[in-house]
């Protein structure tokens, strides 16, 4: 079977491929001619599959992700040197009685808790905006904000989509997050593996086109991911590697940037990615091209980035484990074709423990800064013929299933009270993406290949928002 981990990593660089936002002109071409039908309704959930009352775990409502840029990449004769990391460092808290299943909500320091969806805003977006404003009862949207692909030289940028996206979003009273990644060819000289994906050069390009996004919209845009991922070298392909320090410096010159403008917008550090690994560049050892995120959280806190964050960035995909189990706990699906979380156990695996671990980590630090969960989702491969490579886990989950953990998620981050803003990935990209079943997008989407509702859309829509 070889290195457990290893496979893990593979299978996530397979997982994170091919997610960049369709250019504009194309997703209007793909959805020209769409009969888009939205059918509602509540649903029964299930219980935990694989589940014996002998296992069963005080049960917490909880829930699903992922959204990242950059083209398939086959490791191939470059795979990388991969070291499992600890498992064991970060121990989860024993639950209060404000958070277990009394249906009691904490009250939350830093305000209403939000929730909110990444759609593919800048595809029909007064369509798009009133779905998850009347139908589904969201108060935020995540857009995510590709400079590379909309800014063909310096000085030019197509701000059109982004444009119809806010103003569609305002008037809907929905809150807007935009998470910027991705600098253009023209700002970069380091070109290898991943050239989609790599910071500017000179990082106060990149605050300089954080304070024109800022500028454009001023008022209409409530919160700013600064970067995506930058764990990987897939998001942040350097010559020196990925490095924390240096993202740092990204986030402290773009929060600086970003409040002296407008002091009222959450500034929200860029989540990584729970990885389970550690990995180098065969040719240059010391090149780090994967970081654990356990480990890369605490170099960014090492680093002080807590003090240029209002809010810290966290992303799961919850594979085919349901949100309110913990990566030790012992718990198996006999039934799952997908074994990895369970014959390799390790924290990358679980929603709730990598959330709680950042928590943990952030209260070491003698902080007490929110999380924003700004991608999380199950995916479901259930009524499309086939899965995307790398992302098997989705043939274990029933749309049920996705249904119910999407719900549970939201719940649980609710009831856990070290949440600010939750983002659900994903509302649309299927039928907006253009490849069908096989785009990685697909089996996360509430919406189908037709643009008609997946259960989790009704269950959405009919979940309580505790704010």
């Amino acid at each position: 079977m070889g290195n457990p981990f290893l496979q893990h990593v593979r299978d996530f660089f397979a997982r994170i491929s091919g997610r960049s936002l369709a250019v504009a002109g194309i997703v209007w071409i793909v959805l020209m001619g769409l009969g888009l039908a939205c059918a509602f309704g509540a649903i029964n959930l299930p219980g935990r599959r694989g589940e014996s009352a002998e296992t069963a775990s005080t049960a917490m409502p909880t829930s699903a992700n992922p959204f990242a840029p950059g083209g398939a990449q086959d490791p191939g004769s470059t795979e990388p040197v991969a070291t499992p990391t600890q498992a064991g460092q970060i121990v989860l808290p024993t639950p209060t009685s404000q958070v277990a299943n009394t249906g009691d909500f904490p009250v939350l320091p830093w305000g209403d808790f939000g929730y909110g969806i990444a759609a593919h805003g800048i595809g029909m977006p007064d369509y798009t905006m009133d779905q998850i404003k009347s139908q589904l009862g969201l108060s935020w949207v995540k857009q995510q904000v590709r400079w590379d692909h909309f800014s063909a030289s310096p000085g030019q940028m197509d701000w059109s989509g982004y444009d119809a996206m806010v103003l569609f979003a305002n008037e809907r009273g929905l809150k807007v997050m935009m998470s910027v990644v991705g600098s253009p060819a023209w700002s970069r000289t380091y070109f290898d593996t991943n050239p989609e994906a790599a910071p500017p050069d000179d990082l106060s390009l990149y605050v300089s086109f954080v304070g024109e996004l800022v500028d454009r919209y001023k008022g209409k845009i409530h919160a700013i991911e600064v970067w995506n991922e930058q764990n990987l070298d897939r998001e942040w392909d350097t010559e020196e590697g990925v490095k924390a320090e240096r993202y740092v410096e990204m986030l402290r010159l773009t929060y600086q940037a970003i409040k002296s403008r407008d002091p009222s917008i959450l500034v929200i550090s860029g989540a990584l990615s729970p990885t389970g690994v550690v990995a180098t560049d065969p040719q240059n050892p010391e090149r780090y091209t994967v970081v654990d995120d356990f480990a890369y959280f605490q170099q960014m806190i090492d680093a002080g980035f807590l003090n240029y964050a209002d809010c810290v960035g966290a992303h799961h995909n919850g594979y085919n484990v349901p949100p309110d189990v913990a990566w030790d706990e012992g718990f198996d699906d006999p039934t799952a074709t997908y074994r990895g979380p369970f014959d390799s156990p390790h924290h990358s695996w679980s929603f709730k423990s990598t959330l709680w671990g950042y928590h943990e980590m952030i209260k070491a630090a003698q902080r007490d800064t929110p999380l924003c969960v700004t991608e999380f989702g199950w995916a479901s491969s259930e009524g499309y013929d086939g899965t995307p490579p790398g992302f098997e886990f989705a043939l274990d989950n029933t749309l049920e299933e996705q249904a119910q953990w999407d719900v549970e998620a939201f719940q649980l981050m609710r009831k856990w009270g070290i949440v600010h803003l939750a983002f659900l990935w994903n509302l649309d990209y299927s039928y907006k993406g253009g490849i069908g079943a096989l785009d990685p997008n697909t089996p996360y989407s509430i919406l189908d290949l037709k643009g008609a509702a997946r259960p989790a859309y009704g269950a959405l829509g009919e979940m309580p928002k505790v704010p």
